[in-house]
């Protein structure tokens, strides 16, 4: 190998190494908050979303136990969305969730926006992003936070930072209007169709990704100009899928898109190797993840490296990934 092109692939592999790996957690927490509905319309919606969701995070995700903390309108007194319980969840997560792990909070319902603070319906007093944040502050691991109301785009502003992916289901505070959001986004972490890479696991981004595009066509259907455009911050970066696209000639080249790895390399499935009672194979089913995940920051950063650079470093993972999985079969 030339000295340059040594030296191109030393880059790649220092790049690769600065990324986000997939979340390897040692657990998965989620708390679900299905708030004050409004209405026995937006209750029925309410219940069968949170009902489907259950279902996947329990029977698809392998959620176990206490691990799936669920908190709802209809609820008996300990499990009702209000905020003394919104509170002690997160103070009980706080104490549980290490910085491995995974914590998935997504929030179902109505919210609103007076000009100055967003807030989430819950049964009694609301919550302002505010008060979220007070509470999720000081809670260690990778943080997942779903706002799939109306008015939730200040969410973002409030919650953005290191070592979390934050989406909301609107981009602006004038999108005060009841969601479809949460319908598609749900359906999306089920849907085998949403796993673009086809690497058999479905990430964060996948599912943002298929309820965006599931949105949008529901308003076309619908002959309605959109009425919400969700958006995503990942590691205290936020990016808008849905701006336009610049045209050729007009004007400067743009800086490249961000491109939402920490979104793209966490998965709320168990981590490879962990439902296995072989060493050897769990062994394998992490190293075959990990080269995965490289594959993937690697194509993300295509646009960094010389095509020499890319195609070396291409070839060395995809022959590395080919013999880990010969060997996975061979078990």
């Amino acid at each position: 190998m030339t000295c340059w092109l040594w030296r191109g692939v030393s880059f790649v592999f220092m790049t690769l190494a600065a990324f986000p790996v997939p979340a390897s957690a040692a657990e998965r927490y989620a708390l679900i908050v299905s708030g004050a509905s409004g209405g026995d319309k937006y209750a029925e919606n309410q219940k069968k979303w949170l009902a489907s969701l259950e279902s996947t995070l329990r029977q698809q995700l392998a959620f176990t136990g206490d691990r799936l903390v669920i908190l709802s309108e209809d609820a008996a007194q300990t499990n009702s969305a209000t905020r003394d319980n919104v509170t002690r969840a997160l103070t009980t997560l706080r104490q549980r969730v290490m910085a491995d792990d995974v914590l998935l909070v997504l929030l179902i319902g109505h919210g609103t926006f007076d000009g100055q603070s967003a807030k989430f319906n819950l049964t009694g007093p609301d919550m302002s992003a505010e008060e979220w944040k007070k509470l999720l502050e000081g809670i260690p691991g990778r943080l997942v936070f779903v706002n799939t109301t109306s008015s939730s785009f200040p969410f973002i502003e409030e919650l953005s930072g290191k070592n979390r992916v934050i989406i909301s289901a609107t981009d602006t505070t004038a999108q005060k209007y009841d969601t479809v959001f949460p319908e598609y986004f749900i359906q999306g972490l089920a849907e085998v169709s949403a796993d673009n890479d086809k690497n058999g696991r479905l990430s964060v981004f996948e599912a943002f990704s298929y309820a965006n595009q599931a949105v949008k066509q529901y308003y076309d259907k619908q002959g309605q100009l959109a009425t919400e455009r969700s958006l995503i911050d990942d590691n205290g970066v936020t990016i808008n899928v849905n701006a336009p696209a610049q045209a050729a000639g007009a004007g400067p080249k743009p800086a490249p898109p961000p491109t939402a790895v920490l979104a793209r390399t966490t998965y709320l499935d168990p981590e490879p190797g962990s439902t296995t009672t072989d060493p050897v194979l769990a062994a394998l089913q992490k190293q075959k993840a990990s080269l995965e995940a490289q594959i993937e920051a690697l194509k993300i950063r295509k646009g960094e490296l010389t095509q020499e650079q890319y195609d070396a470093e291409l070839e060395r993972l995809a022959i590395e990934l080919a013999r880990v999985t010969a060997k996975i079969a061979g078990r």
